[in-house]
């Protein structure tokens, strides 16, 4: 894995002594865009230093050489985290690079939508391997460098969807592959626990970012906006003031939790 900055350049003298994840040194997966984007800038700002990937060519270098540049602790590379092999390479050259591993953001995620009648086997394989193998493929290289943390963290994306049915919107393979992920937090808590690694998942409701925006239209965009409390859609900064929280030392008490941030949809209708 190639730096975006190396060491030793003028860019590359970030402050990492001050702020909520000072000198925490964190992976997170998917930082081309939306969330993982947001959650990259929001914990560099708070001292983390955060090597991120996409498999969108160019996207994670991009986003990763504009926090370098304004000097924080950032990279960024191309990896495709269905090939066990290629997300393996990534974890070790991380950890390499950081000396060790602290936070395990598993952000990244594909999608697939379509009423149950229609979804095709190959759809099915395509939706639990691009939201749920993938979060295999990273974490399961990352545990020994989490556990010699001596106080790793791990969080993972679940989704509304995990915990409710929407029938409109054609989410059952989606929906299965993220209660799966819930259900692996839970187990991976509580085999973690002894380790002091804690385990925890967040799942949001609908969410703006060019992800949603290609996969829901509007007349999907307003029934979604249309089960919401707060009637906005989420934000990426939004679910990233969550995710800050669970890589901090302030939750060295919460593991094996689903925490929903859904602008009140999970509470009820109005």
């Amino acid at each position: 894995m190639s730096a975006v900055t190396e060491p030793g350049t003028a860019a590359a003298q970030p402050n990492t002594s001050a702020g909520r994840l000072a000198g925490k040194r964190v992976l997170i997966t998917g930082t081309g865009g939306g969330q993982g984007e947001a959650a990259q800038a929001m914990f560099v700002r708070e001292g983390a230093r955060v090597i991120g990937c996409d498999v969108q060519a160019g996207r994670a270098e991009a986003t990763a050489n504009s926090l370098a540049s304004a000097g924080h602790d950032a990279w960024g590379t191309t990896v495709d985290l269905t090939d066990p092999a290629a997300a393996a390479a990534w974890v070790e050259e991380g950890a390499e690079r950081l000396g060790g591993i602290d936070v395990l953001y598993n952000n990244a995620a594909g999608f697939g939508f379509a009423p149950f009648p229609d979804i095709t086997y190959e759809m099915w394989k395509h939706v639990i391997d691009v939201e749920l193998n993938l979060v295999f493929t990273v974490t399961s290289p990352a545990w020994k460098h989490l556990v010699a943390s001596g106080a790793g963290s791990i969080i993972n994306v679940g989704s509304i969807s995990g915990i409710r049915g929407v029938a409109p919107l054609g989410q059952a393979a989606h929906s299965a592959a993220k209660g799966a992920i819930i259900a692996l937090t839970k187990s991976l808590a509580a085999e973690g626990a002894e380790h002091g690694l804690r385990v925890n998942a967040i799942s949001p409701g609908f969410v703006a970012s060019p992800a949603t925006d290609a996969a829901v239209d509007e007349q999907g965009r307003n029934y979604m906006l249309g089960l919401h409390l707060i009637k906005r859609a989420g934000t990426g900064d939004d679910i990233a003031s969550l995710a800050t929280y669970l890589a901090s030392d302030e939750s060295s008490w919460v593991t094996g939790q689903n925490m929903v941030i859904d602008g009140g949809w999970s509470s009820g209708f109005n």
